[in-house]
């Protein structure tokens, strides 16, 4: 049995509609337009959407005032307002989207203020869409590049153009970016926005990395200031400093915006207040290079054990700053070991417990200096302390947690609310907290997939290293325990043994 699409099922029932009820879909659009065309996304700043449903989430605000709700967004400092016109899925409509643009105009002769722009959210799929969009009073129309060929989105891209309305240009694929290549030839960029939606519009699913991937190779086609939308996905102020922090020029909320209005202006200034980080660099250059199998390997104690791993090939070398653990490493280890050649290009990882340990400060410490790429916080309550300090979140880091049954999956979700985009998952044994040579169960392992790229550990042996990676596809193997001759030392044959089979 195939996966459900919902995007060809929302593009098909679509195409039913059309045929049955025009490209108005029954309302009555007026004749011309009756309002100026107003610039969309000049300068930083987010776009706040008008939303009742969604397939992922059925019903999120279905009492939804379109108007009331589009003038609170103006008030509350969106740069934009995004209304979703389709009914079946969204239960938008294109009166929503007149109602928006009426409460904009109302906003504008209240405050004397520039009102925000409006985009037309939809399913397009043809030119006469867009002029119905104009009509209506849309400043920018959404375009999916994954609905549409080539020679219809520089079409569409055209007739945005002739209107001079702002097209959205939503992007996901290579081959996306490619047909933006061929609307630039025809179109002129400052009719193009460019954005990339962190949910998979095919099953739902959601990865904040999806967008920092695509940008750079956005810019090669746009140039390096182009105006690039982060879409979806966000959901809390933590968040949205994250998502700011990567260097897009936007931000479109949906969810987060409808359902809270008490922390509409938070988000807000989440993004646009936000700075880049060492940890947005971190996270950019990680998400040129995640469709790769990453291999970490943890609790290296000295610098020939790390050396052998990383001419193996691991990605990152997890050092453990706890003098608890029986494979605790100091500071010696870790600059021993950025001597040699073998460390180039490698993430070395700081594993920390509690970020008030003295252990801890000295692993923090050598990830400012920038010896240490990453920080791991090793169980939820040391992320929780962490993510608490402003300054500690500008550094590199990710958390890890141990699961052990279906209620710590909410453990994942928190950290996904807060902007984080990975977390390593762990087995959970007694009061230990990592390298126990523990699985997690299968069926909790899929559940986690299901929802998030996953990042594995726990009982990961050379063993059954390519049965888990065969099984699972997991983004990154975190191996300790499993290629250990005691606790602390690597056996060089167990790795070698590991890499093979991986």
């Amino acid at each position: 049995m195939s996966e459900r699409n919902i995007l060809d099922e929302i593009v098909n029932r679509r195409k039913k509609d059309i045929e049955q009820s025009g490209w108005e879909f029954g309302f009555k659009i007026p004749e011309t337009r009756t309002r100026k065309v107003h610039p969309f996304l000049d300068s930083k700043g987010v776009i706040l959407e008008v939303k009742r449903a969604s397939p992922s989430k059925g019903d999120i605000a279905p009492d939804l005032d379109s108007a009331a709700t589009a003038l609170s967004y103006a008030q509350a400092g969106a740069a934009a307002i995004s209304c979703l016109t389709e009914t079946n899925y969204f239960k938008g409509t294109l009166q929503d989207l007149m109602n928006v643009c009426g409460a904009v105009d109302d906003f504008e002769k209240q405050t004397g203020k520039p009102g925000p722009a409006v985009l037309r959210k939809d399913f397009l799929i043809d030119e006469k869409e867009i002029e119905v969009a104009y009509r209506a009073g849309a400043d920018a129309v959404l375009l999916i590049s994954r609905i549409l060929t080539t020679e219809k989105m520089i079409s569409m891209a055209k007739k945005c153009q002739e209107l001079e309305l702002t097209a959205l240009v939503e992007l996901r694929l290579d081959e996306d970016v490619e047909k933006l290549a061929q609307v630039v030839k025809q179109v002129d960029k400052k009719y193009l926005v460019a954005g990339v939606n962190s949910r998979d519009l095919r099953d739902f699913t959601i990865d904040l990395l999806t967008p920092c991937a695509m940008l750079g190779k956005i810019r090669k086609v746009l140039g390096q200031d182009a105006r690039v939308i982060f879409e979806s996905g966000i959901r809390t102020p933590q968040s949205a400093a994250f998502a700011g922090s990567l260097g897009f020029a936007g931000m479109l909320l949906g969810e987060a915006a409808a359902k809270n209005p008490q922390i509409r202006s938070q988000l807000v200034k989440a993004f646009v207040e936000s700075k880049e980080t060492a940890n947005a660099r971190f996270w950019n250059a990680y998400s040129a290079e995640k469709e790769k199998v990453h291999v970490k390997i943890c609790g290296l104690t000295n610098a020939m054990d790390a050396e052998k791993s990383a001419q193996l090939g691991a990605d990152f070398l997890g050092f453990i700053f706890w003098n608890k653990s029986p494979r605790h490493a100091d500071e010696t280890a870790v600059r021993d070991f950025c001597k040699s050649k073998a460390a180039e290009g490698k993430k070395l990882v700081g594993v920390i417990v509690d970020p008030d340990d003295p252990e801890a400060q000295t692993a923090i410490s050598l990830a400012r200096e920038g010896v240490i790429q990453v920080l791991q916080l090793h169980t939820m309550a040391c992320a929780r302390k962490f993510l608490a300090n402003e300054e500690c979140r500008k550094l590199p880091h990710y958390a890890a947690i141990n699961i052990s049954c279906d209620q710590d999956l909410a453990l994942l979700d928190e950290l996904f609310d807060m902007g984080e985009p990975r977390v390593l998952v762990d087995a959970q044994s007694g009061d230990k907290i990592g390298g126990t040579g523990k699985q997690i169960s299968s069926s909790l392992v899929q559940k986690v997939q299901k929802k998030y790229r996953l990042w594995l550990a726990g009982g990961i042996t050379p063993d059954n290293a390519g049965k888990i990676r065969e099984e699972f596809h997991p983004e990154l193997m975190d191996c300790a325990s499993g290629v250990e001759s005691e606790p602390g030392k690597k056996d060089f044959d167990k790795l070698e043994k590991l890499f093979k089979e991986i």
